[in-house]
């Protein structure tokens, strides 16, 4: 196989490229008409209220911290996930706690029950629904309905996903949802997040962060604002909080809604390839990370093998695999354990099922453009190495 088959990758077709071209020729290329273009259609596909996209998934993160917490505050998240999930906590000034996961690699919701019982302190559960695999949503709406947090979905992997009574995105039993659009998510702006809510005052605040902390109308300062015959002065603004640079141009908005009306497809691709390795993996060393499920987006395709059982370790699997051109990737470090993380005084939780899941799981190419014959070429090359 002489082209790389890495573990993810976009899919843009020539729609997407004539989008993005007819931006070009447009009068805006940053923040114009296509960005509230998108954020309706995301709106639309996942049923929620509101919706700001962002620069990407880390700054929507950050928005959504500042307005859900408080310095101080105790936040429940997972260990398995990218660093930016509980990074965005520490940046709003509080404080995560880690609570193991369960064998699909999600936050386990009955410990969290279980910690919010006896702490009546936390103030916020920050779950991540792993590889486009939705948390228990039964259990989270247990959660927004008894106790008093603030609930933040981290939906990077799960645009396209479903649970038993909507999509993840329409927030119905959270206070925001965030995606990201980064190219190796389902649909990609190059880079891009998006915050979702059914909140009008989230709504409005995320709007503000976004752009400086600045607004041009509900202006608090009257004597600059306004002339003496009580005009608007054309040419004010106003700072009212500290906010960032995060707006999203609309060069990516018009990819993006390009690649919103291909998602299902995206989606179908993927449920197809994961039940070929479902088929490809039974009864043989390497286990899925979850029996097939058509609710999971699939962002993801994970699987788990006990190397202590052969003569091979994972990093060797990962070089040989290399080798044959084919991209593993580990997804993910346990963030307690990370250097930063232990000089904060992590490290130390009992979290016995991130740090097995650690030893053994990997993940595989799973993409829309992964064709039949790399399909299979990843399953033989696989199999051959762990035999």
């Amino acid at each position: 196989m002489d082209k790389f088959i890495p573990y993810g990758r976009q899919f843009i077709d020539d729609d997407d490229k004539k989008a993005v071209l007819e931006v070009l020729d447009s009068d805006f290329l940053t923040t114009g008409p296509k960005v509230k273009e998108f954020e309706e259609a995301l709106c639309k596909y996942t049923s929620a209220k509101y919706a700001v996209a962002v620069s990407n998934g880390t700054a929507a993160l950050h928005i959504a911290s500042l307005i859900l917490l408080n310095p101080g505050d105790l936040v429940i998240t997972t260990p398995n996930s990218f660093l930016a999930t509980s990074n965005s906590i520490l940046y709003a000034g509080a404080k995560p706690i880690f609570v193991d996961i369960n064998e699909d690699g999600n936050i386990n919701l009955d410990n969290v029950i279980k910690l919010l019982e006896k702490n009546p302190e936390i103030k916020a559960v920050y779950p991540v629904h792993f590889s486009g695999n939705p948390v228990d949503m039964e259990k989270l709406k247990y959660i927004k309905e008894n106790f008093n947090v603030k609930i933040l979905e981290d939906a990077a992997h799960a645009i396209g996903a479903k649970y038993f009574d909507g999509k993840i995105g329409n927030s119905k039993y959270s206070d925001i949802t965030i995606f990201s659009f980064h190219p190796v998510k389902h649909i990609t702006t190059a880079e891009g997040g998006a915050i979702l809510t059914n909140d009008e005052e989230i709504y409005k605040k995320a709007l503000i962060l976004r752009n400086h902390g600045m607004v041009k109308e509900n202006f608090i300062n009257k004597e600059m604002a306004y002339d003496k015959k009580g005009n608007v002065n054309p040419w004010y603004y106003e700072m009212q909080m500290l906010g960032y640079n995060y707006r999203i141009t609309d060069l990516q908005c018009a990819l993006g809604i390009s690649q919103l009306k291909k998602l299902d497809y995206f989606i179908q691709k993927r449920h197809e390839i994961a039940q070929t390795y479902d088929k490809a993996f039974k009864n043989t060393k390497i286990k899925p990370l979850y029996t097939f499920n058509p609710n999971s987006a699939y962002h993801l395709y994970v699987v788990r093998v006990d190397f202590d059982s052969l003569n091979i370790t994972k990093a060797e699997l990962f070089y040989k695999m290399r080798e044959f051109n084919i991209g593993l990737q580990l997804h993910y470090i346990p963030i307690n354990r990370q250097p930063y993380y232990q000089s904060l005084g992590f490290g130390d939780e009992n979290l016995p099922n991130m740090y097995k899941y650690y030893e053994e799981a990997f993940s595989i190419p799973m993409y829309p453009g992964l064709s039949e014959k790399d399909l299979v070429y990843v399953i033989e090359k696989l199999l051959k190495v762990l035999k």
